[in-house]
Order: structure tokens, then sequence, then C-alpha cells
């Protein structure tokens, strides 16, 4: 008897859209199947799953500790949100060469179909930063006797969503700062800045209209800038690692000594970016829309509006004054919003899997709500290639770091 062989073996699973993205959220219920192709027969003993989801920090630092000693110190620190395991064939056994009590898979193509709920509990939106990462995967093992285990993992997306429609999230960020400039012992007149957007809250895809002013009183050129920075936080030992990156930036024109330059709703495109991760105690993921004026042989005069980015974007029913509860109530419906009329409107993000499994909460939903821009915003922000990095580093005593010392920070000229 010749022994078949395992031709292929994979992990898919079940996706209501064209695109086939797995994304899931809290509550719901992810389902698939493991598939097994072999050439011939084979023994089997076991097929088991093991569905893992993991917010992981680690970076290392180095430090002198004399003249002619070095180390480096490790920071390491995890929180786990998922762990689920299920046998699809056979049972868990020490002995792994005992063929007794085996399966016999005949040649052709196997599927073996897999379901488990995701925990109830606030889940860490997938995510993949400098020094950490929230993963969520299915990991397949194929136990045969006399043979080593043949192992598959593959991924799968978790949003935990953000409803921009709640009053804190609408409510308008606004802020006015002016500077001084000296030459030597000459005090040159003030720049003055002031900015305002109409809300906190933004989802991918849309544009924020920044309302600012910009009067140049100085005896220098100076040039309005606006960009978005995102601000990764890392926690571990009570160590805190921090890492800034642009996300998105736009130029004014010069403005000369003497005049006044007006922004009436300038737009700034908010690219494909992972949403805000506000509720992990080892990662936070942070947006600021900084609006500043780039000042020659000076320091920048800046103003920061803090962001959230969120996956649940503006839909025109229900008033800024309805109460939040009965917003968050709709926050995990993902059925198609209408959007108001904007300059750009932002992504419609759609019922992603189906709930006929899900307890009490039986939704029906078209496919026609399943095929939504939602998808090619999830695929870009997990592969888009991020812009360089800079790293601002807290004093080794400091566990924590404060706002003041996030503003701080100038945006890149």
């Amino acid at each position: 008897m010749v022994l078949g062989k395992v031709k292929n073996f994979f992990v898919s699973y079940d996706c209501l859209n064209d695109s086939n993205v797995p994304v899931f959220a809290s509550g719901d219920y992810v389902s698939g199947r493991v598939i097994i192709e072999v050439t011939g027969e084979i023994r089997v003993k076991s097929l088991n799953i093991h569905a893992k989801g993991l917010a992981k920090v680690r970076w290392t630092e180095s430090r002198n500790a004399g003249s002619n000693t070095a180390y480096t110190q490790n920071y390491t620190e995890e929180v786990e949100y998922l762990n689920h395991r299920d046998v699809l064939i056979g049972h868990y056994r020490d002995d792994d060469n005992c063929e007794e009590g085996s399966d016999v898979l005949h040649s052709g193509r196997h599927e073996y179909p897999f379901s488990f709920e995701l925990p109830q509990m606030p889940l860490a939106t997938s995510f993949e930063g400098k020094h950490g990462s929230v993963r969520y995967w299915v990991k397949a093992e194929l136990h045969r006797p006399w043979l080593l285990p043949m192992k598959v993992k593959k991924e799968f997306t978790v949003f935990e969503h953000i409803d921009i429609n709640t009053p804190l999230l609408l409510s308008p960020q606004a802020g006015t700062k002016d500077k001084m400039l000296c030459c030597w012992f000459c005090t040159s007149g003030p720049v003055s800045l002031s900015a305002k957007i109409e809300r906190k809250g933004y989802t991918p895809g849309e544009s924020i209209q920044i309302f600012a002013e910009i009067e140049n009183c100085s005896s220098r050129v100076v040039v309005p800038k606006a960009a978005i920075y995102q601000t990764q936080t890392f926690y571990a030992k009570g160590k805190v690692k921090e890492v800034k990156q642009l996300i998105a930036n736009l130029r004014g024109d010069s403005l000369p000594s003497g005049k006044t330059e007006t922004w009436d709703g300038k737009l700034l495109k908010i690219p494909p970016i992972s949403p805000s991760i506000l509720d992990c105690g080892i990662i936070r993921v942070e947006y600021s829309l900084m609006v500043y004026v780039d000042i020659p042989r000076a320091v920048n005069l800046t103003l920061t509006l803090p962001l959230v980015i969120g996956t649940i974007p503006l839909h025109h029913f229900g008033s800024r004054t309805s109460s939040v509860s009965s917003q968050c109530s709709m926050a995990m419906s993902w059925l198609n919003m209408a959007i108001p009329e904007r300059p750009e409107a932002p992504p419609s993000y759609s019922e992603i899997v189906t709930n006929e499994q899900r307890q009490n909460r039986t939704r029906a939903a078209s496919r026609d709500e399943l095929e939504g821009p939602l998808y090619a915003y999830i695929q870009e922000f997990r592969f888009h290639p991020p812009p360089l990095y800079s790293e601002i580093d807290p004093n080794p005593e400091q566990e924590t770091i404060t706002q003041d010392r996030r503003s701080d920070a100038c945006p890149s000229r």
C-alpha cells in the first residue's frame, strides 16, 4: 500500500463580500473551513483548531552600566483577547504514534467547518505598529501517526467599532495662538493663528474641513500648513515607547509681512488608516490635526486639535442631543448609512458578516449591503506602507506621557 500525501492544507473564512476580507467585531461568530486535499489514503489522528487574539508589545533598549559595560534591556507585554480550541477530527491524545482510533481520509478534497463566537467584551482593533501589534488568527494542526504535525495559520481582522455619531465626537474643535518674533534687540510684530474644525470624529476617506485665519504682523514671510499625525504609544513594565508619524499634510500660500490668509473650509483628506485604539491597556493609537505656521529661523506656531478615527461614519438621522446609549445601539448594526452632502463623502460601512448565529440579535441584510468601499479601505490600511517614523522617548523615570509633551512636537517642514 502506497501512503497518500497531503497536497493542500489551509484555512478559509466564510465572507459575504466580493473582496473576501474576513472582518468581525466583538460578539460576532467567526466561521470557516479547514480544507485538506490529499492524493491517496492517509490516516489522521486528529485535526484541531486554535483561535487566538493577542495584543503584544516588544522593544529593546541599550544602556551603559559603566565605562566598559553595556547591556540590553527587553520590554515585553501581552494582553489576550481570544483563546478558543476545538477538535474537528478525532481527539487530543498523548500517544502521537498510535494508529489505533485514527481516521482514514480518502483521495480528494475534504472540508471541515468550524465556528466560534468572539467575546462580548470590547476587543482591540487589529493593528500593526513599530513596537507592537494586535492580531487575531486561526491555526489548524493536522496530526498523523508517526509523522510531525502539519500546521497552518490564517489571520482575520477585528474592528472595535467607534461610532462618530456621538455628542463628544460631533463637537467642534478650535484654538487660537499668537507668537511675538524678535530679531536681536528689535522686536518684530506677532504672528497669530486661529483654527477650527467641525467635529472631532472622522472616518477614513473623509476630508477634514479646516477653517483658519493666519495674520502675519512680523517682518518675515511665513507659510501656513496643516498635517494629520498618528501617535502610537506602547506600554511595558512601567516604561513607555512613543512613535509619531505623519499621515497627511497640506501647504498654504506664502504669507508676506502685513498680510492675512483665511482658510474657509480647506480640505485635508484622511487616507486609509487604522481606527483609533483607545481601550487597550498596552497599545494606544491616537490622531491629531496640527495647524501651524512655518516661521523661518524660529519655532513654528502650532495648534493641535485632537481627532478620533472611527468605523461608523456620519449619518443624518439622530440629532446631536440624542442619547449616547441609543447611538451605541446602532454602532453594531453595520447597515448602510445615508451620508449628508459634503465635499467628499466618507466610505459606507455596511454589514460585514452574517448575524444568523448571534443570539437575540438576528438582523436581515441583503448582499448589496455587503459590498461597499469599506473593504477596500480595510485592505489598504492593513498593507499600506507607513510613512517614516519619528520616535519620542520619555525620561527613564517617567511612566506616562503627558499631553503637554506630545503637543510640543512640531510638524515636519
